[in-house]
């Protein structure tokens, strides 16, 4: 882990990580999701980008369907990345949120949870998502017309609540029972909200504005 980062605006320093989940086996896609080409390079690899650009001193992989080619594809955009591996990933998104948070050391105060079908996370939100759980929210989430989007930023008190969850929904009911607790950060534009399931969305034109 590199040397705390300070995040502006918060009044103090705090430790981030960024978690990516990249174990899925992208069915409705045909397989292979993660690598297809999406605006001239891998599609996961916009998720790296987003994650890289995150104030944070790690970024950490979650690898389970494809392990051999995904993990090559992280290697190919930055090999200090690390990459772990989620054994049960065909359980859904819970496991690779469990492997990928578990994974991480005991000075990380709170994680970005990027997930590698999402290519367009606007960077302008990573900051203010960080700052606002440094401040003493218990999780973050970009919110755009309305609607809650990724990455969400996850404050270590709910690590324990990762690790009990099951099935395909990830962090979803963690942060609906966070109520008005969850601290929603405005997007400016739809990339909150832009994910690839089937290969007709590798098309779709550029996000909204806000």
């Amino acid at each position: 882990m590199t040397d705390p980062v300070n995040i502006a605006g918060a009044g103090e320093r705090a430790r981030f990580a960024a978690v990516v989940l990249a174990a899925g086996a992208g069915r409705r896609f045909g397989g292979g999701k993660l690598l297809a080409a999406f605006e001239g390079r891998p599609l996961l690899h916009g998720a790296l980008a987003a994650a890289r650009a995150a104030p944070v001193g790690e970024v950490v992989v979650v690898t389970g369907a494809d392990r051999t080619a995904v993990e090559a594809c992280v290697r190919a955009f930055d090999p200090a990345m690390r990459v772990v591996h989620a054994p049960d990933h065909a359980e859904g998104m819970a496991a690779s949120l469990r492997a990928g948070v578990s994974a991480l050391g005991p000075e990380v105060e709170g994680a970005f949870v990027f997930l590698g079908d999402m290519p367009r996370a606007p960077v302008a939100v990573l900051e203010p998502l960080a700052r606002a759980v440094a401040s003493g929210a218990p999780a973050a989430a970009p919110e755009f017309a309305g609607r809650r989007g990724n990455p969400v930023v996850l404050g270590r008190a709910l690590f324990g609540e990762v690790a009990r969850l099951t099935g395909d929904a990830g962090a979803r009911a963690i942060l609906g029972a966070l109520g008005d607790r969850l601290a929603r950060i405005p997007a400016p534009d739809d990339g909150v909200l832009f994910d690839v399931d089937r290969p007709e969305d590798l098309a779709r034109r550029p996000g909204l504005k806000a």
